[in-house]
């Protein structure tokens, strides 16, 4: 060991904890993908239901709300884009479904757009509705839940 110079002994001891962070990074993120495939008291996953309501509402989707969608989901990371579309497109086709409408509707979106965020982002959705300009205003009473 006398022969290895000293900064190679940290520049591997720095590795190592740059292997284990992102392992530890990359576990948490499985981990919350395992949970969401875990049935719940009804025999369905998460993404079962999301599924459902995706396959559900297909038909029901005009070229104006999948643009809407597409607007809705712009600032998330593009590698989150996806997943977040995907949700949040299975949450507005429920609130479509369960209204009883023919098609996905502007309202529709702007709804399941709230009810697919977590609180903890409602901040960031009221800036990003009032910077594109989108009214809310008949959904304040989701945001104060």
């Amino acid at each position: 060991m006398k022969d290895t110079p000293e900064w190679f002994m940290f520049f591997i001891v720095f590795w190592a904890f740059v292997m284990v962070g992102s392992m530890a990074i990359g576990g948490y993120f499985m981990f919350r993908k395992f949970l969401k495939v875990l049935p719940k008291r009804d025999g369905k996953s998460k993404l079962d239901w999301q599924n459902y309501w995706v396959d559900r509402s297909r038909s029901m989707w005009t070229e104006d709300a999948k643009e809407l969608l597409e607007e809705l989901v712009s600032p998330v990371p593009g590698p989150f884009r996806d997943i977040a579309k995907h949700s949040i497109a299975a949450r507005i086709g429920q609130v479509a479904v369960e209204s009883g409408s023919s098609e996905v509707t502007r309202a529709h979106c702007i709804e399941g757009y709230i009810r697919a965020t977590p609180k903890r982002d409602y901040r960031s959705l009221v800036t990003f509705l009032d910077k594109r300009g989108i009214d809310y205003s008949a959904y304040h009473h989701l945001l104060n839940r």
